[in-house]
Formats: structure tokens, C-alpha cells, sequence
């Protein structure tokens, strides 16, 4: 918990607008895939596909598009944005696996390895000054 502490005061010490805006559009971009993930089914039965043979294979889609729908939101405000950065990383991997495992699609390789980056960036340095969380903090 000190250790998180630390990190939290060394972020708001060295917080930049750009740093903000850069975790909002990666939480733009989570939640928009994951309203398309939810309404677009020949992609989700595409996604299934590796998965099918695996047990519980259906539930990974359905955690796949809740954890980017409402994890986009919280980080877009940047409420809890370390956990719901966290709750990506699964979802991650496995698309970064999949490319290697399935068939090979550089560009979704590149997107999602990107992606990665930046959730993990943000796991570490969390929310930043401008976000619901340091409101918060600054209220107590």
C-alpha cells in the first residue's frame, strides 16, 4: 500500500495534460470496442472461434466486452483507472496470443500490443491530476 502511495505522489508531481489526454483516448477507444464487440455478432463469433474447444470459451466473451465497455468509462474519467487497466491486461494478451496462435493480422497485432502498452503504462503511473480519482482525494 506505501508502495502505491509513492507512486500516486511521484504521478501528481510529474502529471501532464498530454499524459491525461492520452488516457482518454485509450479509454475512448476500449469502450467503443466494446460496444462493437456487443453489437456485432459475426465478430464475436469470429472471436470465439480459437476458444471453442476450450471449456468456458463463451464466458471469455462475455467478460471481453463489459471489462472494455465499462473499463473505457472509468478510465476516460479516471476512476479507478489502475484497476480497470488491470482488468484489460487478460483481455490483452489474449489478443496479442491469438495473432500467434490463429491467423496472423499485423495490424491487429500492432493495435493490440499498443494497447497493452499503454494499459500497463497506466497501471503504473495511474490516473494523473486531472481525473475523478484526484478530485476525490483532493476532497478528503
Amino acid at each position: 500500500m506505501d508502495s502505491v502511495k509513492k507512486l500516486n505522489k511521484w504521478a501528481n508531481a510529474h502529471t501532464y495534460l498530454f499524459i491525461d489526454l492520452i488516457r482518454v483516448a485509450l479509454g475512448t477507444f476500449l469502450f467503443i470496442k466494446g460496444i462493437e464487440v456487443m453489437s456485432n455478432y459475426q465478430l464475436m463469433a469470429e472471436m470465439a472461434r480459437p476458444f471453442q474447444d476450450l471449456p468456458g470459451g463463451m464466458i471469455i466473451l462475455h467478460y471481453i466486452a463489459p471489462a472494455h465497455f465499462v473499463g473505457g468509462i472509468l478510465i476516460v474519467a479516471g476512476l479507478l483507472t489502475r484497476w480497470a487497466a488491470i482488468a484489460q491486461l487478460p483481455i490483452l494478451f489474449g489478443a496479442v496470443l491469438t495473432n500467434f496462435l490463429g491467423t496472423m493480422n499485423t495490424t491487429n497485432l500492432v493495435v493490440a500490443v499498443f494497447i497493452l502498452l499503454l494499459c500497463l503504462f497506466f497501471v503504473v503511473y495511474g490516473s494523473g491530476k486531472h481525473s475523478v480519482d484526484y478530485y476525490l482525494k483532493m476532497q478528503q
